[in-house]
């Protein structure tokens, strides 16, 4: 195999994130007897994607994020009720864990990698206490070496610190024998570019790419990964 280690990103590789999303808000709603409709998970879609981009760049904190995402949403739909941000955040964070809904072929794919003796971790920038819970509850809860969280290694991608922590974690392989897999270019590509190992985006809408962030591959489905362990 040309690849010893497989760095798998979570959300949108693996894990059908916006699955967990919609699932986790209708719960939270749910709970204040709210309708959640359309808008209002296209407005939270909005700002979470805005605040989790500040937060690759250093710009809030997670604790920040957490809360700011609801105190925004519930301003801008005029919503009032019993639960205030930081609340309405940790009901939110307790649906969200127990929504653990994989991405199309995930399942198969990692039951095919665990057999040929593929070593796979997962690097996430997601919340400690989501991932853990997700990723125990699903099928894939023993393909995984280690689970890197970034609220764990002090650091998110794109930033070393976050490799480094997972690097120590591994054992510290030969960089030249690493592959980082996710859906993301700001974060998992550009994170893997700059720690200088090989990246794959995983990109099965077949977005244009706009930016200057090149990936050594790019596939359209997770099966095409096998291609790339055996014959690159």
């Amino acid at each position: 195999m040309r690849y010893n280690v497989i760095l798998f990103d979570a959300d949108e590789t693996l894990y059908d994130y916006a699955k967990s999303e919609a699932f986790a808000l209708s719960g939270v709603f749910g709970e204040i007897g709210q309708e959640c409709t359309d808008a209002i998970v296209d407005s939270y879609r909005r700002i979470n994607q805005q605040l989790w981009s500040d937060f690759e760049q250093g710009k809030v904190t997670q604790c920040e994020l957490r809360t700011a995402r609801f105190e925004r949403l519930l301003a801008e739909h005029g919503i009032t009720c019993a639960l205030d941000a930081d609340a309405f955040s940790d009901v939110y964070i307790k649906y969200l864990g127990q929504g653990s809904f994989l991405m199309e072929r995930a399942e198969e794919l990692c039951r095919q990698l665990t057999e040929r003796g593929q070593r796979m971790a997962i690097i996430t920038n997601g919340i400690k206490q989501v991932q853990y819970n997700r990723i125990s509850r699903s099928p894939l809860c023993d393909s995984f070496e280690c689970i890197i969280v970034s609220e764990d290694a002090g650091s998110q991608k794109p930033h070393e610190g976050i490799f480094d922590y997972a690097f120590d974690k591994l054992n510290h392989p030969d960089k030249s024998e690493v592959l980082i897999v996710g859906d993301s270019l700001t974060s998992d590509i550009q994170g893997g570019i700059r720690y200088g190992i090989d990246t794959c985006w995983y990109n099965p809408l077949r977005k244009a790419n706009p930016t200057a962030i090149q990936p050594k591959y790019e596939i359209h489905s997770l099966m095409e990964l096998h291609d790339i362990i055996s014959f690159a």
